[in-house]
Order: structure tokens, then sequence, then C-alpha cells
């Protein structure tokens, strides 16, 4: 049965394609965006193609969900939510505590509160949560047990030791984090990503509400911004390479993280609003592999055909994780499906669309420099 869909932060790098996803299914979209300039640029008609992407194909709402006039204004006709909106980005989260709080945390209990006080037709919510809430994720003891490590200590980092340990424990080994792991994030923005989610999970089902959490991994391609430093290493480095720049390489560069295609992650959303076991659900959206971020940094040169210096610099953040790499056995076996696209092919596909984006200035340095001002990178 066509649904009709509201979307929330619809107009980013994820919710363009999963609208373009769902109305080529059949479906009717809504989205609702507040087109902020650190994603769309100043002027979003002229300066952001996601937004240019959605003509045809989903009406737009500029609006923000910790509004309640916009969120009433969205939600007309919709029978789905998809909520995608929220603050992102580990570091800026550290320092802009109350702006990630209200919007993520704020702005979905204004949703849920207008989906529990107001006549509406949604039967179903789709919460975009994050590998954030796993904090430092699940490792193996040398007797084969499984352990979750408490955070990294900045005195151990700054004197090089950018290893995980469990007290008590001898060397530990991480492995593939599932769904039933302990959840205790490292940053404002993984704690804001936790509370997001159990909200939508526990109080969407006393209102007859059917809830799905995907806690996304690092999600990468091709319409990812260039311009916003938090959005990833990807295009980050991409810029870099672009400018002739040195890349620093924080700590000792074997930290490691699971990259998930775009297309991936489209489909596993379109999957966890429409399949129905998937209902109650809450599913890891990542690639199940690890890839550290020297080997970011090769794939990345190959695929230019270029390379600039590089420098292992011992830097790091404060609320980083070390590892991350995603379990995806309940995505394949309740949605039915299982990421396709490689890492290096992924970044392959990214590298050609980078290549014909214009060149963006080095945004990434000011982000730097406001965490060092704030004693949150050494």
């Amino acid at each position: 049965m066509p649904e009709h869909v509201l979307i929330t932060g619809g107009a980013g790098f994820i919710g363009t394609r999963v609208a373009r996803r769902l109305v080529d299914a059949g479906h009717t979209v809504t989205v609702l965006d507040s087109l902020i300039a650190q994603v769309h640029g100043d002027d979003p008609e002229v300066t952001s193609p996601l937004l240019r992407s959605l003509d045809g194909v989903a009406d737009v709402v500029r609006g923000t969900v910790t509004s309640a006039d916009d969120l009433r204004r969205a939600l007309t006709g919709a029978t789905l939510v998809v909520h995608l909106a929220a603050e992102t980005g580990t570091g800026q989260s550290m320092y802009e505590i109350d702006r990630y709080v209200e919007a993520n945390v704020g702005g979905t209990a204004k949703l849920l509160d207008i989906l529990a006080n107001e006549k509406h037709d949604v039967r179903r919510i789709v919460v975009a949560s994050s590998r954030s809430i796993y904090g430092e994720g699940s490792y193996r003891t040398e007797d084969g047990r499984v352990v979750h490590p408490p955070h990294r200590a900045d005195a151990a980092m700054a004197a090089g030791d950018f290893d995980v340990h469990m007290p008590g424990e001898g060397p530990i080994t991480v492995i593939p984090t599932d769904e039933s792991a302990k959840l205790h994030p490292s940053s404002v923005y993984g704690i804001t990503k936790q509370v997001q989610e159990s909200l939508i999970m526990t109080v969407a089902p006393t209102i007859g509400i059917e809830p799905v959490a995907l806690r996304y991994q690092n999600v990468y391609g091709p319409g990812q911004s260039l311009k916003n430093p938090y959005t990833g290493i990807l295009s980050i480095f991409s810029t870099l390479i672009r400018q002739g720049k040195e890349i620093n390489i924080f700590e000792d560069g074997l930290e490691s993280r699971d990259f998930v295609y775009i297309d991936d992650v489209v489909e596993a959303t379109f999957r966890a609003a429409t399949v129905a076991d998937a209902a109650g659900g809450v599913f890891n959206v990542g690639s199940g592999v690890a890839t550290t971020v020297r080997e970011v940094v090769d794939a990345l040169f190959s695929a230019f055909g270029s390379e600039v210096p590089t420098r292992v610099s011992g830097n790091y953040r404060l609320g980083d994780i070390r590892h991350n790499v995603a379990d995806t056995t309940r995505l394949r076996d309740v949605l039915g499906y299982e990421p396709e696209v490689a890492f290096r092919d992924g970044v392959a596909r990214f590298v050609e669309w980078v290549l014909s984006e214009p060149l963006e200035g080095d945004s990434y340095q000011r982000s730097l420099d406001e965490m060092a001002s704030r004693n949150l990178l050494k």
C-alpha cells in the first residue's frame, strides 16, 4: 500500500536519496529540513545541489524539528516517518552542547509529544541512530569472554598509548559489535543519539506506532558535504588532497571505522520503512568491515592517482573512539539485506564525483582550532 512518508532532515545526504528510493517505489514524500548553511550554503535554492535534487520528488517544508508548528505542518497526511533530523559531529558536540541536545533530544521529544496528543495517521517511525552509542564497542578477552571497555583515558593517550584496555584483563581484541552490546557513548553527540533512539523505541509502542532504529556506521559516498568539516575524513582528506596540503593522521593511524556506502544505507533504510518484520527492531547498518585511517589514505591516493605528504602526528580528540565495526547479522536475517559495495570500489565512485565538484575552502582547520582552543584536541 502506498505510504505518505515524512522525512525529517530529508534534504540531507541520506534523506534526499531515501526520498528518491521511496518515490520510485510508489510512495509520496514530504521533507522537513532547516536547510542550515553549514550543509546547504547561505542561499539553499542556489547553493544546495541536495535541495535541488528534490525538485519533482518531494514537497519540501522549510522548518525545524525544534518547532512544534513546523512539525505539525510537515506531518499532515503522513503515515510513516523517517526521522533523520539531527545535529551531527562528535567533536563539535563537545562544546555546542545545548544546540545538540535541543535538536536531537528536544526535536524528537516534540515529534513524539505531537503524536501522543494529537490526531494523526502515522503507523511507523524509523529513527536514524548511530554507532556512536556503543562507545568503544565489543572486545574479546584472552579466555574468550566478550567485554565492553571504558573510554580511553586522556593521560594514556597523551603518553602515546591509544589502545583500548579493560581493567583487570590482559590484551583484548576488537570484535564486531552487535545490537545487544552495552550502550555507553563517549561524546555528547553519542549521548543525544542514545536518548533519541530510546525515546522512539519506548514511547512509540505505547501510542500504537511501530518503532524501528537504524544504527548507522560511517556513511560516505557521492553527495556528501565537502564543506562541512564534521561530515567525516573521506571528505576532509579529499579536499586536502585536491589542495595539495599535508594530511595530519591522528593517533597512530591504526584507529578504524566501519565505512558503509550511501547506496547500501539507502536500501537498508527503505527496507526498515517498508518491511513488515522490521517493526520493533534495532539494526546496525554498516559494511561489517573495519578500515583503518591509514587504509583510508591509501585508498584515496589510489583513487585520485596522486599523493600529498602525510604526517602521523599522535594528535587525538577527546570523545573519539579507537575502533568500530558492526555485526550486520540482524540486518541480513530480518531485512534480507547485505551491503554490496566494497570500500575501495565505493571510494573510487566517491572520488570520481568529488573531482566533478568545485574545490571548497578549508573549514577543517578552523574546526580543529576551535577544538584545540577548548582543550578537546591534544
